[in-house]
């Protein structure tokens, strides 16, 4: 087995400050491990105080107790430098010839480092991995060119799914295009075509929502819980973290009373962030009353997804703005998703319109099971990292 090796034997602290304040990109860190951009109000601040990380080197947030147990640290990869705040930590490989930044970035992205650094954070008001505790990680530390073979072997995956993501844009925005040209530009509503009519979205479906499911009623394992934040996770093809269950049992029994989301059905957030829409596959699961509401019961073929077009339209976007209630927790009712007056086209344009817009979600939704897969091997490379071997990777 390869030997482990302590980490600050190989990695620096680096405290360079902005005096010139030549460096302008502010930058900040996400629980995801990634620098995004600062969303700090930066009016009036002194800036010439923020620190300096320059292209290969880390930065981390010692702070690991408000972070849902994960510890923000990222590389930087994109940029040749930016600016941090004073408060995070930058660091350097002292030697990229014995250690690459990648090869370190992949042993934190791995979830048992996590768990390392929230067990080893330490404080009373607020939990924090110091350095000296980062420099106390042990790691398995192959050859230079075993390292290199690692990071390609991830690269690569990762690659191939930038690559999806972005044939899954590109399908999304086709399906909105034909969804455009086909009942959007050129629509006199006043002069409609033969068939055509004005009316409601509750035309078109029924939408309800759930039994509501008490805290008590959580369990380990089951039938899967989804809430809004699941349901947004799924309509971007994101792997769901923290999963909450109902047992089988009381999942049979809510259906057989309530019914359950079919294939095609649709699933809105309706609560917090609204407007976040999802189109069912073949899956059991139960939703949160209330943070979700259900489209099914379509009145036409191919108006499901009429429909799911209808939802990520600017139109619908604009008019979820306007019937919103609440101030400090927007959310939307169904009896006002009901009476939002919308287009209803014949029958034949909905179906044909059906047709070509279920092809595309399943491309889209083959993209995104293979982002899974891919995903799912990038973790599996991530775990055999604790178990590296000199000349071979098992």
């Amino acid at each position: 087995m390869m030997q482990y090796e302590r980490l600050g034997d190989y990695i620096r602290e680096v405290n360079v400050r902005n005096r010139d304040e030549k460096v302008t990109n502010l930058l900040g860190l996400s629980v995801s491990k990634e620098f995004m951009p600062s969303i700090a109000n930066t009016i009036g601040t002194d800036m010439s105080t923020y620190k300096i990380v320059k292209k290969n080197q880390l930065v981390y947030i010692a702070d690991t107790s408000r972070r849902g147990d994960k510890i923000a640290i990222a590389l930087l990869k994109d940029y040749e430098s930016a600016i941090v705040s004073q408060a995070y930590t930058v660091f350097e490989i002292i030697d990229s010839n014995k250690l690459l930044p990648k090869y370190l970035m992949m042993w934190f992205l791995r979830p048992e480092f996590d768990r390392y650094a929230r067990f080893h954070s330490h404080g009373s008001a607020r939990e924090i991995f110091d350095w000296d505790e980062l420099c106390n990680v042990m790691i398995p530390l192959p050859s230079i060119d075993r390292q290199h073979e690692i990071v390609e072997e991830y690269e690569t995956l990762s690659r191939r799914i930038n690559l999806n993501e972005q044939m899954i844009q590109n399908l999304e925005a086709t399906a909105q295009a034909l969804y455009r040209k086909m009942f959007v530009d050129g629509i006199d509503k006043e002069n409609l075509p033969d068939g055509w009519r004005m009316g409601t979205l509750g035309d078109l479906c029924k939408i309800s929502s759930s039994k509501r499911i008490f805290e008590s009623e959580y369990c380990d394992e089951g039938i899967p819980f989804y809430r809004g934040k699941e349901i947004s996770q799924k309509r971007n093809g994101e792997q769901i973290t923290d999963l909450i269950y109902i047992s089988k049992l009381r999942y049979q029994e809510l259906v057989r009373k309530y019914g359950k989301p079919e294939n095609g059905d649709i699933l809105l957030t309706a609560v917090g962030t609204i407007g976040n829409s999802y189109m069912v596959q073949n899956e059991d699961f139960y939703f949160k009353d209330g943070n979700l509401v259900w489209f099914h019961s379509f009145s036409m073929k191919g108006s499901n997804a009429y429909i799911y077009e209808y939802l990520q339209s600017d139109l619908f976007k604009n008019i979820v703005s306007e019937i919103a209630i609440g101030s400090t927790q927007k959310a939307i009712t169904i009896q006002s998703l009901l009476a939002i007056r919308m287009l209803i086209p014949d029958d034949n344009s909905i179906m044909i319109f059906g047709k070509l817009a279920t092809s595309l979600h399943r491309s889209i939704q083959f993209k995104h099971q293979e982002n899974s897969k891919l995903k799912e091997l990038q973790s599996l490379l991530l775990a055999k990292m604790g178990n590296l071997k000199q000349k071979s990777y098992g």
